[in-house]
C-alpha cells in the first residue's frame, strides 16, 4: 500500500492528499477532546461513528441542494471531499439554550429560544476560539460581508433540514457548529458547507427524556458517549450489526 501524504491533523480528523487534483481524504479518528483541549481521550469506534453520521447528514444535504464539500464515502472511517480553503470561523446554530449561551446570559439551560440565533467564533485553539461579531470578521478580513451572508443562509437552512431530520426521529436540536470553506473553481469562488455534522458537533437530546446524546456525555463526565453515539445512527438507519463495540476510553495526558 502507498505511503498517503498527510496535509493537515486537526484533533478529530486527518487530511490526506487526495486520487485527483482539488480533492482531499478526510479521516476521522477516535481521539476525543473538551474544554479547549484541556480534556483528551480516545474512544474506540467515535471515528467510525461520526464518519457514517456525518456522511449520512452530508449525502441527504447534497440531494436538496446545499453545496458541500463532500463527495463519497470511501470505507468506515473515510470519506473523499473537496479540498476548500477553510474560513477562520465557527458558525454556531442555537435553538434551544444550552453550554456557553447559559453560562454568558443566565438562561436556564433546555429554555426554547425566541428564535434560532447564529453565533460567530474565531477559529484558534490558542485564543479559545472567542466569540466575535461581524465587524471583527470582516474588519480583520476573514471573511467578506457577502460570504457572511451566504454562511447565515446556509447556516438557517441547514438548520431548517436537520430540526426537521432529528425530530422524525425523537432527537431534540439544541444546537450545532459547522464550518464553511472557499471552493474555487477557476474564476470562480463560492462558500459550502465543510469539516462534519454530527455528535461531535451537534447538541442532541432524546425528545421524551432529555437524554444527552452527544459529546456534552464527554465534556461533563457522564460517561456512555459511545453507546449515545450509536443511538443516534440506530435511529438515522445506519447502525450495522457489526458496529465496533466499546471497550473503554483511554485517557491521554
Amino acid at each position: 500500500m502507498s505511503r498517503r501524504r498527510r496535509v493537515f491533523e486537526g484533533k478529530a480528523k486527518v487530511l490526506y492528499e487526495g486520487p485527483e487534483p482539488g480533492t482531499l481524504i478526510q479521516h476521522f479518528k477516535d481521539d476525543t477532546t473538551a474544554l479547549n483541549n484541556q480534556k483528551q481521550a480516545t474512544i474506540e469506534g467515535k471515528g467510525v461513528l461520526n464518519n457514517r453520521i456525518s456522511e449520512f447528514i452530508f449525502s441527504r444535504l447534497n440531494e436538496i441542494g446545499v453545496p458541500t464539500h463532500f463527495i463519497r464515502a470511501i470505507n468506515m472511517r473515510e470519506q473523499l471531499i473537496r479540498e476548500v480553503e477553510i474560513i477562520p470561523c465557527e458558525v454556531v446554530v442555537r435553538n434551544v439554550a444550552a453550554g456557553s449561551l447559559s453560562t454568558r446570559l443566565g438562561i436556564e439551560e433546555g429554555t426554547l429560544l425566541p428564535r434560532s440565533i447564529i453565533e460567530f467564533y474565531y477559529k484558534s485553539d490558542e485564543l479559545s476560539h472567542p466569540m466575535v461579531s461581524e465587524e471583527h470578521i470582516t474588519a480583520f478580513g476573514w471573511s467578506t460581508p457577502q460570504e457572511i451572508d451566504d454562511m447565515m443562509a446556509l447556516g438557517l437552512r441547514i438548520n431548517d433540514f436537520l430540526t426537521g431530520l432529528f425530530l422524525g426521529i425523537g432527537i431534540r436540536l439544541v444546537d450545532f457548529k459547522i464550518e464553511f470553506g472557499r471552493l474555487y473553481e477557476g474564476d470562480m469562488v463560492r462558500v459550502i458547507l465543510a469539516d462534519e455534522i454530527s455528535p461531535d458537533s451537534c447538541r442532541l437530546w432524546d425528545i421524551r427524556t432529555n437524554d444527552k446524546l452527544d459529546k456534552d456525555r464527554f465534556r461533563r463526565d457522564m460517561g456512555g458517549l459511545i453507546e449515545a453515539y450509536q443511538e443516534v445512527a440506530r435511529r438515522l438507519g445506519i447502525l450495522f450489526e457489526n458496529e465496533p463495540k466499546r471497550r473503554g476510553p483511554t485517557l491521554v495526558k
